[in-house]
């Protein structure tokens, strides 16, 4: 992977204006890690913390991630890329729009390209509909893995949803168990 393909990615994605929510950004919420990384994983879009910071998953549920991520052999810096399906944060923390991932999904696509990813791993039910299959169901199909483009995918809750119902932080944690597992087996 050539780092610098990524930086240019970047800048245009920090100079793109093509839907209503770069009128309201602090700033673009490219992503983070590890370039040669096996692993990505997908979110759906920045939060407040994440806008102002211009870093996803950086607030509370940022904090739950990093967490589960080090508990399971995986760090930002070392060998996971994180990215959303939008780089700007939908007003109020709403979901993004079925146009607005439409029309940032070229820079996710290119990411996805130049990092080159061995296993995806959707976090919520926004990335795993778009990603893996429209009608996914995370409290249903968390934690499998689908070969998809050559690519394993997985879905698993959002670490902002873990905040909300703690008693699914063990099954997120399992999920992640589960990638570690296949990740160290090949």
């Amino acid at each position: 992977m050539d780092a610098a393909d990524l930086a240019s990615l970047q800048k245009k994605a920090q100079d793109c204006h093509a839907c209503a929510l770069s009128k309201t950004r602090t700033s673009v919420v490219f992503g983070t890690g590890s370039p040669a990384a096996r692993v990505m994983l997908v979110g759906e879009g920045p939060g407040e913390h994440e806008d102002l910071r211009g870093e996803p998953f950086v607030g509370r549920a940022g904090i739950l991630l990093d967490k589960m991520l080090r508990a399971t052999g995986f760090s930002r810096e070392k060998n996971v890329y994180i990215a959303n399906m939008v780089k700007c944060r939908p007003p109020g923390n709403r979901d993004p729009a079925p146009e607005e991932v439409e029309t940032c999904l070229f820079f996710l696509r290119e990411q996805l390209r130049l990092i080159a990813p061995e296993y995806i791993v959707c976090l919520g039910r926004i990335a795993a509909q778009a990603l893996i299959d429209p009608s996914f169901r995370v409290t249903a199909q968390h934690g499998q893995f689908i070969k998809k483009s050559g690519v394993m995918m997985m879905g698993t809750f959002h670490p902002a949803a873990l905040l909300r119902d703690d008693n699914r932080k063990p099954e997120a944690f399992d999920d992640f168990c589960k990638l570690r597992d296949r990740v160290l087996a090949g």
